[in-house]
């Protein structure tokens, strides 16, 4: 049977598809916990990572978990945070900087050893309702024995980590979810492999893991359906930072179920807003507020959005805020473009 909810810790379900904008930090930019409540998001994405480093992860547990720490109600998702250590790591510590044991790098001057161990214990001190397994990031300029070795890792740390989960959850009433993360760039014979091992480990649901665009720019929806072909039916599937409307809604119809991203929140602080162009179809345009022609619009952004933008100021009074720099027209723009996602996983769950 397909998932036909995402269920929190405290017994709430939501209904899939479902988009989870990224809340880095613990804080949208720009929002509180309200603003987002409005738009009628269900869930946000944290990092654990960055959560570890500042204010760490004892200082959350201290407030019960992340949703507490910052007056939440809704879902939340915290990743590994195995993208950006990867990322300082392989940067700045080069190959060698990544074993089996896990990554080390420098912050402040300091070496710094980030585990499986570490990414899992600090989730679950955030008491997040998705736990995502720390995993060896597919480097696209892989060849197919770079791959094979981040696969390799990947499987490895993937099974460590659903042991530390398993060792520290065992006293838990109930248990957040636990996600696998499928590697491989764009060697379909290493998605189907490690997809097929992920399965065999056992998890609630498995990732699109990696860079999902492809050399062309172009969307790789071919690793995508492989990791839809071998995962089971009753497992969640996640699109980890797949945020293009078009490229959700393709995803959804293909059997995925989750989606985050920082897309939507921060071309609204870059002055691009989405538009419906009409009221009951996936059909829709960009309105960028930053031309003088918008100065004399008396419209709203969107006549068929019901967000706090849309229903109490113009197209006229956003374009000056945008003009003057005001931080009010970050928010009021995020605001639109994170009930326009919500609209969208709404209509999506009728296509």
């Amino acid at each position: 049977m397909f998932p036909k909810f995402f269920e929190t810790l405290q017994g709430d379900k939501i209904p899939l598809p479902v988009f989870f904008p990224d809340a880095t930090r613990a804080v949208l930019k720009t929002l509180d916990s309200t603003d987002i409540k409005n738009t009628q998001t269900p869930g946000i994405l944290v990092n654990s990572f960055h959560l570890l480093s500042n204010p760490g992860k004892d200082v959350i547990k201290s407030f019960g978990g992340v949703k507490k720490y910052m007056n939440w109600n809704g879902a939340v998702i915290s990743d590994s945070g195995g993208f950006q250590v990867m990322s300082l790591a392989k940067t700045l510590g080069g190959k060698n900087s990544v074993t089996d044991i896990g990554v080390t790098f420098k912050m402040d001057g300091k070496k710094i050893l980030f585990t499986p161990e570490i990414s899992i214990k600090t989730q679950l001190a955030l008491n997040s309702d998705m736990v995502v397994v720390l995993d060896d990031f597919t480097d696209p300029k892989n060849n197919l024995t770079e791959a094979k070795d981040s696969v390799r890792r990947t499987l490895r740390w993937a099974e460590n980590c659903k042991k530390i989960f398993e060792a520290n959850t065992k006293s838990w009433l109930k248990k957040p979810y636990l996600l696998g993360v499928v590697q491989g760039g764009g060697f379909a014979i290493l998605r189907k492999e490690c997809t097929k091992e992920l399965v065999d480990i056992g998890f609630d649901g498995l990732g699109y893991g990696g860079w999902p665009i492809k050399s062309d720019l172009t969307f790789d929806y071919q690793s995508s359906d492989i990791i839809r072909q071998y995962t089971p039916d009753n497992y969640l599937l996640y699109g980890l930072g797949v945020g293009k409307p078009h490229e959700i809604a393709t995803l959804v119809k293909s059997g995925w179920h989750i989606f985050d991203c920082v897309l939507p929140t921060r071309d609204a602080r870059h002055c691009r807003l989405y538009v419906w162009k009409d009221a009951s179809t996936l059909n829709y345009s960009y309105f960028t507020p930053n031309k003088n022609i918008y100065y004399r619009d008396k419209s709203s952004v969107s006549k068929f959005c019901d967000c706090h933008l849309c229903q109490n100021y113009s197209r006229s009074y956003l374009a000056h805020l945008f003009h003057i720099k005001e931080m009010t027209a970050l928010r009021l723009a995020t605001i639109h473009n994170l009930r326009f996602y919500s609209e969208l996983m709404r209509k999506l769950r009728y296509v």
